[in-house]
């Protein structure tokens, strides 16, 4: 089939799809967020030390993000 426009050309290919970089926040925020749940039976300073390092790539994987689709062009038209 195909797809040829009225003026028999065909259309320009669709937009480049952007993919994030790679990065282990998500398995560190993963894990801490296990062992801070599976420290609760255990002690709370465990507690408080995953839950610190939970907090903290939380943080560093929202401003990651934020970061990363700041960086992409506003004009979806440009590649």
């Amino acid at each position: 089939m195909s797809e040829l426009d009225d003026n028999g050309t065909v259309p320009p290919v669709g937009e480049e799809i952007h993919m994030p970089a790679p990065s282990i926040l998500p398995l560190i925020n993963a894990a801490a967020l296990s062992l801070t749940i599976v420290s609760v039976t255990l002690t709370p300073y465990l507690v408080i030390f995953f839950a610190i390092i939970f907090v903290w790539t939380t943080i560093r994987w929202i401003a990651d993000t934020r970061r990363d689709i700041a960086d992409l062009p506003l004009d979806h038209s440009s590649h």
